[in-house]
């Protein structure tokens, strides 16, 4: 039995007085699906604990880095080592280099690289080195695809802007808004179109070649290839967003398990094992427009910072070492949990949409297939936002928004898979979702 949350209550009062929302990322503040959230006190393995002693099966894992579980002690010892020997130097260092060359040996496309601290730096510079590059000022998104909170990538966002209903964003001006064409995902006729009617101005197309911020929604057959073969007849550039799928969805990420080869890529999230740090590369010749070598500026003081390339290295090298146990594993969990929960709303005769791309997936409450962020707009919000609550109850923790993809670790096994089970039976059974 749950212990009441008397103690993360008064903390997330304390949180008030300080920060918006009390919180420091706002889909945190759980608005879309009531309640107020748990403060954790620490995470291990597969699992949260909350500050009244409340343990939870972690199902959202950071948002996507914990691909190894919480406290991990590889990393954990790579990060008290490199703490003992500075946490921060502002100049060159050989880890640097160290986790480069892991990252290019898992993303053979990514020729030159430069390390930022987070996966909204590397895309809105991925952005400025396109436009560099290429002259041009306009560029392609889709619609629910979040790349960051840049100003120019905020149209028609995904994540917490879907999840709070909000169609752009306040304090972005007209003027880059509007050099900003977001179109609908899995549509290549809507891309062909905007290429026809902004000839010779289209920088580069930025895509999640599988979206995690309107939930996961999986590219249609032939259309990765497409944009693919559309940015290369017009001189565009072709931006793969592997912020969330790099190094999940496979070791070389959704590029590998679609044999699409981009011009840039950018990363974050499981490159820094848990730590803030991201990446933008890709082409040598286009990475080379970039200072000192170039005229296109970008800088970042904590940019390699060492705890992240140590965190990130001993990430990455297990991974490698172990790919071919590993990912497998993370497959069967996760479609265990996945179709496991499926398999109960249909026989409960709930309307229910699963997603699933490797590790990673989302329950829609919708009864029709989500191929973009209009279908996935069509879920019924209010029953995620109970089945949330009753998952918590039953200590589950979910995303807590109908548009964030979920996440499974190596941490999670059997025993795992029945807990996931076990909560969503008695959510399904005992609260008559619709």
């Amino acid at each position: 039995m749950f212990k009441l949350h008397a103690q993360s209550l008064e903390l997330q009062r304390r949180a008030e007085q300080y920060f918006p929302g009390g919180v420091n990322s706002p889909v945190r503040a759980f608005r879309a699906v009531g309640g107020a959230p748990p403060f954790v006190t620490r995470a291990e393995g597969a699992y949260l604990f909350d500050a009244d002693g409340n343990r939870y099966l972690d199902l959202f894992g950071s948002w996507g880095p914990m691909i190894l579980g919480h406290g991990f002690p590889p990393v954990v010892e790579a990060i008290r080592e490199a703490a003992g020997r500075g946490a921060s130097f502002g100049a060159s260092h050989a880890a640097e280099a160290n986790l480069a060359e892991l990252v290019r040996r898992c993303f053979p496309s990514i020729q030159k690289m430069r390390f930022v601290s987070s996966g909204t730096e590397a895309c809105m510079s991925a952005i400025r080195l396109a436009r560099g590059f290429t002259g041009r000022n306009v560029i392609v998104k889709f619609e629910g695809c979040y790349h960051g909170h840049a100003d120019a990538l905020l149209v028609k966002a995904g994540s917490g802007v879907a999840t709070f209903g909000i169609p752009g964003s306040a304090g972005v001006p007209a003027e880059t808004a509007q050099h900003t064409l977001a179109l609908p995902y899995n549509n290549l006729a809507a891309v062909e179109a905007a290429f026809a009617a902004h000839p010779a101005q289209i920088a580069c197309i930025l895509v999640e070649p599988v979206v995690g911020n309107a939930g996961t929604i999986a590219p249609a057959l032939g259309y990765l290839e497409g944009l693919r073969r559309i940015a290369t007849e017009h001189g565009a550039l072709l931006i793969l967003d592997e912020v969330m799928t790099g190094f999940r969805l496979s070791l070389g990420g959704a590029q590998e398990l679609y044999g699409i080869t981009p011009d840039l890529t950018t990363l974050g999230k499981i490159l820094g094992g848990g730590l803030p740090c991201g990446a933008f590369g890709g082409r040598a010749d286009v990475m080379d427009y970039l200072a000192p070598l170039g005229p296109v500026y970008q800088a970042g003081t904590l940019s390699g910072n060492p705890l992240a390339m140590a965190a990130g290295i001993a990430t990455i090298a297990h991974l490698i070492q172990h790919e071919a146990e590993l990912y497998p594993q993370l497959e069967e969990t996760t479609r265990n949990i996945a179709e496991g929960v499926a398999n109960l709303a249909r026989k409960a005769g709930v309307p229910l949409t699963t997603n699933r791309v490797g590790s990673m997936f989302t329950w829609f409450f919708t009864s029709g297939p989500v191929t973009d962020f209009a279908s996935a707009s069509a879920s019924d919000t209010a029953a995620f936002a109970l089945f949330h609550r009753c998952m918590l109850d039953a200590g589950v923790w979910l995303p807590p928004s109908q548009f964030e993809a979920a996440f499974v670790s190596a941490a999670h096994g059997p025993e795992e898979v029945e807990m996931a089970l076990e909560g969503a039976r008695a959510a399904i059974a005992g609260n008559k979702l619709p």
